[in-house]
């Protein structure tokens, strides 16, 4: 779509829910007893689910990786930028494809939402992890919008490029949301995952950022490849103001 006088990412125009009220089934109060019974059968599922994703992530790491020797040019506040610049020193790169079509007088609502739910920086960098948004659209318009939502985190225009387009980002049916994760190694970029559309649902916390890169969170409890370095579990936590620079 050209406008987003509707939202670009809620299909629901009137954003209300379309729900009936209705009143709690009696069936379903029941005594503390029964309560603890339940929630404790429950709390087992959850346990199995925990486990088998730790697994899928442990999977996750193991998947091959493709080099990527496309030269590409971003815009910034700070001027134009490589893809080998976009990791400002460390060794991977996480891109959030934001969703903001260079006909569009503002960016995705849903894509937004996402960004509100980014925490402090810090903590990634401490895991050698940078998280950048990346849209198509120029960065005259790019720049007052996230002035208007009053984020800090680096975002960049590939209006310049092809990047968009080659990492799934733009479609024939036109942009799109999702992540895609990048590594560095011996000076050589790697693009090692990306998810899409619900994929990126339950991503904003550290861990579910961490868990979607080739080193993860680096802890010594993770199945992991041999040569990512780990550490102690919880250890290597800070305030965000006391990591060593």
């Amino acid at each position: 779509m050209n406008d987003q006088s509707h939202g670009c990412c809620n299909a629901n125009e009137s954003g209300r829910s379309s729900s009936k009220n209705s009143e709690i089934s009696r069936s379903r109060i029941v005594s503390r007893e029964e309560w603890q019974e339940a929630h404790q059968a429950f709390l087992e599922e959850e346990k199995a689910f925990t486990r088998a994703r730790d697994e899928l992530n442990a999977k996750r790491r193991q998947l091959p990786m493709m080099e990527v020797t496309k030269r590409y040019v971003f815009n910034g506040t700070n001027g134009t930028s490589s893809l080998h610049d976009l990791f400002a020193g460390r060794r991977q790169l996480i891109v959030y494809h934001f969703m903001f079509d260079p006909g569009w007088k503002e960016g995705c609502d849903g894509c937004s939402m996402m960004v509100d739910n980014m925490g402090h920086p810090s903590h990634l960098n401490a895991r050698d992890t940078t998280l950048v948004l990346i849209s198509r659209a120029p960065l005259d318009k790019v720049e007052p919008f996230k002035a208007r939502m009053g984020w800090t985190i680096p975002w960049y225009s590939s209006f310049s490029s092809e990047f968009n387009r080659d990492f799934g980002a733009t479609t024939e049916n036109g942009e799109t949301h999702g992540y895609s994760v990048f590594l560095l190694d011996d000076n050589r970029i790697y693009h090692t995952y990306s998810s899409w559309r619900r994929g990126v649902e339950y991503l904003g916390s550290n861990w579910s950022y961490l868990d979607m890169t080739p080193l993860g969170r680096q802890e010594l409890w993770e199945e992991s490849p041999s040569w990512v370095n780990q550490t102690a579990t919880y250890e290597w936590w800070r305030h965000h103001d006391r990591y060593e620079k």
